[in-house]
């Protein structure tokens, strides 16, 4: 997790409020609350917490209208209050809160872990590693398999999703998405969504899915380049196909038909191995045919297509006053011709 910092302007919580709460829930919470922002990421608020030498970390959904089935805390809460014993990287939950009197919306309180985050390029700690880069990656295939290898069953969440009918659901769930956050007309994202209907996969296995599985949501120890020590952001984790997790993987890599396109959010820079090695290795460590990849290349353009939109469309409805969200709308149609590229192979 990134270093904390001061609150952002417009993100103050009821701090007298969520302090007396959080010490009547957790009683062993010991002196005056210090609070800090991560502002690294784009769409949840995340915050330290410092009772004396304890540091907790508490996310909460981004303020303004949330799209539906997004941000969901409880089920985060869900997750992370259990899978934290059979896949390590998933930090623990303590609580999760409903009451809206508390801080205006749903929030899960969670551990805090210490390490670094590598976002578009190899971080300094790093560049004196030979191959520093792939094995960077090298972790994060691991990382991705093991979770997608983790007995649901035994984990306790088996009630997490319905995994019948998941590809199903998930076209028709994000193309109401896109229908909702659209500013204008996109007939390439139309066409992807069309032509991924027409061809609709059987799931060749059933596992955890994180939906958005990233080097930006993982952490690494400054001096370990072949461990991811944590993984973030499992608000949106279900039970479902672990193929169209790992192609939401491959969707934020730099892509050939893409190359020096400014617009897309998440581009990595350096040495980084391309799409097929990332392919090569998660297919080693789990077993799984990528024959049909392309499919899922598609649908997981599709998902962050949406996703960079409904950013957009916040930023356009004034929810929010961070110029990033600005840019995503030419992010969104980039993608979109991706989506399109990929459903027709």
């Amino acid at each position: 997790m990134d270093k904390a910092e001061s609150i952002r302007a417009g993100e103050e919580l009821a701090w007298n409020q969520l302090e007396a709460y959080l010490k009547d829930n957790m009683p062993d919470l010991e002196g005056e609350m210090e609070v800090e922002q991560f502002k690294g990421g784009h769409a949840n608020l995340t915050y330290l917490l410092k009772f004396g030498q304890r540091e907790l970390v508490l996310r909460r959904p981004p303020f303004g209208k949330i799209a539906p089935g997004a941000h969901d805390m409880k089920r985060e809460f869900k997750v992370l209050s259990k899978l934290y014993e059979f896949f390590p990287q998933a930090p623990r939950a303590f609580l999760v809160c409903d009451d809206h009197e508390v801080i205006g919306a749903d929030f899960v309180l969670m551990e805090r872990r210490n390490g670094v985050v590598v976002r578009k390029k190899i971080l300094d700690c790093f560049s004196s590693f030979d191959k520093a880069e792939e094995r960077l990656t090298v972790a994060l295939m691991k990382t991705e398999a093991a979770l997608h290898t983790v007995d649901v069953e035994k984990a306790g969440l088996s009630n997490l999703g319905k995994p019948d009918g998941y590809l199903h659901r998930q076209l028709g769930g994000w193309q109401k998405r896109w229908e909702l956050s659209k500013t204008e007309d996109n007939a390439e994202m139309d066409k992807a969504f069309e032509l991924l209907q027409n061809d609709v996969l059987v799931p060749q296995s059933i596992s955890i899915v994180h939906n958005d599985i990233k080097f930006d949501n993982c952490q690494f120890q400054p001096n370990n380049p072949d461990l991811v020590t944590s993984m973030f952001d499992w608000d949106m984790c279900t039970i479902g196909d672990p193929l169209l997790d790992f192609a939401t993987t491959l969707s934020f890599w730099p892509d050939e038909l893409a190359a020096g396109d400014k617009r897309l959010p998440v581009l990595l820079e350096g040495n980084f191995p391309d799409k097929q090695f990332l392919m090569d290795h998660y297919a080693e460590y789990t077993g799984y045919n990528l024959d049909r990849i392309s499919w899922y290349h598609a649908m997981a353009y599709c998902k962050i297509t949406v996703i960079a939109q409904q950013l957009y469309k916040r930023f356009v409805d004034g929810a929010t006053q961070d110029k990033r969200m600005g840019a995503f709308g030419h992010a969104a149609k980039s993608m979109a011709t991706l989506a399109h590229h990929y459903a027709q192979q």
